[in-house]
């Protein structure tokens, strides 16, 4: 199957800048923001059981506030269970969208398509678009009402879109057919994780199916080429930024072009937050000693990271590319041994790196650093959502559409390790993809017709599994999991979804312009004071005051 390629896809996004919408006379409608009690989440919300028909080779793992590593698998079960009895779809056929971060395959004499449209017994049909210009899509299809029958809307996707006003009349409410013990009706999607759901309700209601749905999102982690330090004698053992600059000095030659650290902030600070700990750009507002809500941009824990990385690109550790702001080669840099350790969404480690990796070098080896703080005290990683991307059922559906949709939906969610899974994500056996060594392997027709689609639709829970034959990579990589859970925190506002005034929006461009100058060593810390001022007599200090409200009428979501 295609892989999602999206960088720091599972890094959610949770507050959604929006503008209201405009009636016929150009004057606002009702600003609705969006969010929703507790109280009202509790009723909207379905409730979680879990599926056991495919048990994991690596169990799930239970950590701090409410996180849970996800489920593992190091081969596919011989004889597949079946999770989904009777029929599924009555015959119909809908409409769809979905991104896609990779070649789109062939529509007409697809035989994957035609597989799973066999197999739910309705017809799909599928529009996949280039996910990197999927937003620029969206906005004329709102305005001319001629959304298809379901569509995929990543959150990072739906900040021109009035969001918290659209929903109620693009989108059919689900809350319905899915709240509560309702949901037992469809068990595969009632087995997705528990936070999943929370930033599919808008406004009291739920409208959105979560999708690579995950209890252990974070951000990313730092990674380091294991091989190349096991050969240069140096140690992984890292509890603090001081450990890290130390490596920066044993293992950077600019002379063999080898520099220790390519970009270790990420972009707008997705990264180092977690070192210096401030709050990430998905949930940047924090409570002062005295609970007044701080910005992640008034905190000198950002300031002292920005010092820090900045640090590292005068004292030459860092790969010249990075420091001229070129992430375009990145993973390649990584995979030659040109960079040593670099930061990266947890995406990034998998079996088809290791495949990529080892083309560069034989002896490629991707480990991850345990989490660590700045200064060496205890770490603190954030909890994204449970999912970053929702499905949405148009409006106009009737409801005996809405209910084979979902009864679809429900096969397209199978667990890892189900027969329906199998069919959902390689097709047809033999002509789309055979078995070897215990896990399915993709023909060249297979690699030709199959892409993430109907995924993009709903889809299980995420699980760790094997990719190109690299069984090691998963027993890593869930290893890595189990510790970081235990070290996950909750930010202010978690789950709720806000939208916010349009006019907030152009505050963000030229702080993340001056993290990049400042970070880089192009611009001295003054110039990041100086902005931060600026920020705050431009709207940061009203946007407080938004937030302010939010908190009174709604609480902060932990």
């Amino acid at each position: 199957m295609a892989s999602l390629s999206r960088r720091g896809l599972l890094a959610s996004v949770a507050v959604i800048a929006a503008a209201p919408l405009l009636d016929a006379c150009g004057s606002p409608k009702e600003k609705k923001e969006g969010t929703t009690s507790q109280d009202e989440l509790s009723k909207a919300l379905p409730n979680h059981v879990a599926n056991n028909a495919v048990n994991p080779d690596i169990p799930i793992v239970g950590g701090a506030n409410g996180a849970t590593t996800d489920p593992a698998f190091l081969s596919y079960p011989a004889n597949p269970p079946k999770s989904v009895t009777g029929a599924v779809g009555s015959g119909g056929s809908y409409t769809t969208m979905t991104p896609l971060w990779g070649a789109i395959p062939p529509t007409s004499g697809n035989t994957y398509y035609d597989t799973v449209n066999k197999a739910i017994g309705a017809t799909l049909k599928l529009q996949p678009a280039d996910g990197n210009t999927y937003g620029d899509l969206l906005p004329p299809l709102f305005a001319s009402d001629k959304l298809p029958d379901w569509i995929n809307l990543p959150v990072w996707n739906i900040t021109n879109l009035s969001f918290g006003n659209a929903v109620a009349t693009k989108f059919a409410d689900l809350t319905p057919y899915l709240a509560g013990d309702k949901i037992k009706q469809y068990p595969n999607l009632a087995a997705l994780s528990p936070n999943a759901w929370i930033s599919g309700v808008w406004n009291g209601k739920l409208y959105g199916l979560p999708i690579y749905s995950s209890n252990a999102v974070v951000a990313g982690m730092y990674y380091y080429r294991k091989d190349l330090f096991d050969k240069a004698g140096a140690s992984p053992e890292v509890k603090s930024v001081a450990d890290l600059e130390a490596l920066g000095k044993q293992l950077t030659s600019a002379t063999a072009g080898v520099w220790a650290f390519d970009d270790l902030f990420g972009n707008d600070g997705a990264y180092i937050n977690q070192l210096f700990e401030f709050p990430s750009g998905s949930y940047p507002w924090t409570a002062d000693s005295s609970g007044k809500l701080v910005h992640r941009y008034e905190t000198p824990n950002i300031a002292d990271a920005l010092n820090w990385h900045a640090k590292m690109v005068k004292a030459g550790y860092m790969h010249p590319d990075a420091v001229a702001n070129n992430s375009e080669n990145a993973k390649q840099r990584f995979w030659s041994g040109k960079v040593l350790i670099c930061a990266d969404g947890t995406g990034a480690w998998n079996g088809d790196d290791n495949k990529s990796g080892s083309a560069a070098n034989p002896s490629y080896n991707r480990q991850a650093f345990k989490l660590f703080s700045a200064n060496g005290g205890e770490p603190k990683i954030e909890l994204g959502n449970g999912a970053s991307m929702f499905s949405y059922l148009n409006k106009k559906l009737s409801d005996a559409q809405i209910k084979e949709l979902l009864n679809i939906a429900n096969y397209l969610a199978a667990p890892y390790g189900s027969a329906e899974w199998l069919t959902v994500n390689f097709g047809a056996p033999g002509t789309d993809y055979t078995m070897k060594d215990g896990n399915p392997l993709l023909t060249e027709q297979g690699s030709k017709e199959i892409a993430t689609t109907f995924q993009f639709l709903s889809c299980p829970a995420t699980a760790i599994v094997v990719q190109s034959g690299a069984t090691q990579v998963v027993k890593d990589y869930t290893a890595w999991q189990a510790d970081a859970v235990k070290h996950v925190v909750k930010p202010l506002f978690y789950g709720m979804n806000v939208s916010e005034p349009s006019r907030f929006s152009s505050l963000v461009k030229p702080m993340q312009d001056t993290i990049t100058d400042v970070k880089l060593g192009r611009k001295p810390i003054s110039a990041w004071t100086e902005a931060v001022d600026n920020w705050r007599r431009q709207g940061g200090d009203e946007l407080r005051k938004f937030y302010e409200d939010i908190r009174s009428k709604y609480g902060t979501g932990k």
